[in-house]
């Protein structure tokens, strides 16, 4: 709910609101009771180097959440996963895939370019290298690898694994099923993404349309966070020929923050329940400035590129499930001594995360460690 505020401070957002905002878009203040394709065209895709990463952050945001929901997405080709924001791979509705991956190709061509496969290709007749490579691959699906292996046999000087990278970022390459499943998986096997679904590439590829859609998800935010979590360069050219549709703020920094109007900006008092989060989650990475999620320097280093714990809000823990002979065991490192109400919170929600990654374990335990020391608590 948006509290009225005296008009000398309503321009103004602390780090609080920030971070509430931010929950709250990301459907962490409340789980949704969304479809899981509504949830991940809201949430503009779901971080997704880790196959079953997306299947948490789902887990995590929406009321009621069935891991076959979201695998009968990719199976039926509804969903795909790719190479998408900052070149990483990313879980999207196939809407996404055609609109998205073209505005993301100059984010592809620099990473690619800065890298040693791009280096290792110089030379190389880029148009003859991609035709090869869309033409093998829309042939068979195929691992990097083997599409390395193919590649040389037509120009055998050359390094097939850097070859085989050069398509996978100048051509839009998804992964298929078994990959990404949530209880099969497999190897990460390729093939087009016009091929796959069966639909050209959006041509339009000014960025507009995706910043907007990146300031409802994860907004109020600068031009750098939205930089940092794109990818792409020079946005505040396209952030001036947005700003007549947006409404402006100022941070406790002082920097201009950018938002849509009309979009949820809780209090700043506002409850946020415990939540656990899988690794590279974007509710961590979408900001270059990371403070309205990590409360300090400290959890900050620990906590990127791990399983996290939002406690009141931030960033405070990060979090490792075992499941063996029957027993499910989550264990809460947390960054700074938890009280008793909090511990008690962190307690019951992991225990339902256990339920969701072990349904058939017959013990579920959560156990605290901080600085070495352990302390146990169970619920059966």
């Amino acid at each position: 709910m948006n509290r009225a505020v005296p008009a000398g401070a309503r321009d103004r957002m602390s780090r609080d609101a920030l971070n509430r905002a931010l929950l709250e878009r990301q459907f962490l203040l409340r789980r949704r009771k969304l479809s899981v394709g509504d949830a991940v065209q809201r949430l503009v895709g779901l971080q997704a180097q880790t196959p079953r990463s997306p299947y948490l952050s789902l887990w995590t945001r929406l009321a009621p959440f069935s891991p076959e929901g979201l695998a009968a997405l990719l199976r039926g080709r509804r969903a795909v996963r790719l190479s998408l924001m900052r070149s990483t791979i990313h879980l999207v509705t196939a809407r996404d895939c055609l609109a998205l991956r073209p505005v993301l190709q100059s984010v592809m061509d620099r990473q690619l370019r800065h890298s040693s496969f791009g280096r290792n290709i110089a030379g190389v007749d880029v148009d003859a290298l991609v035709d090869a490579g869309r033409r093998l691959l829309e042939e068979e699906p195929r691992t990097l690898a083997d599409l390395g292996v193919a590649l040389r046999k037509r120009w055998p000087n050359r390094d097939g694994t850097s070859l085989a990278y050069a398509i996978r970022n100048l051509v839009p390459l998804v992964q298929i099923p078994p990959r990404g499943l949530w209880d099969t998986g497999g190897a990460a096997v390729h093939t087009t993404a016009e091929g796959w679904l069966g639909r050209p590439l959006d041509s339009n590829a000014a960025p507009d349309d995706m910043v907007l859609r990146y300031l409802a998800a994860f907004g109020p935010a600068t031009t750098r966070d939205v930089q940092n979590w794109s990818g792409l360069t020079r946005l505040q050219e396209v952030i001036d020929r947005l700003r007549p549709r947006l409404r402006t703020f100022r941070d406790d920094d002082d920097r201009e923050l950018f938002d849509l109007p009309r979009a949820p900006r809780p209090d700043a008092g506002t409850p946020a329940p415990p939540r656990f989060l899988p690794d590279f989650d974007n509710v961590v990475l979408g900001h270059a400035d990371r403070s309205r999620i990590f409360p300090d320097d400290g959890s900050r280093a620990a906590g990127i590129g791990r399983p996290t714990v939002l406690v009141r809000g931030y960033v405070r823990a990060t979090w490792e499930a075992a499941v063996r002979d029957g027993s499910a065991t989550l264990t809460v490192a947390a960054f700074e001594r938890l009280t008793r109400q909090d511990r008690s919170a962190v307690i019951d929600e992991g225990i339902r995360l256990l339920g969701f990654l072990s349904p058939d374990a017959r013990d579920r335990e959560v156990r605290f460690t901080s600085n070495g020391a352990s302390r146990n608590r169970s619920r059966a």
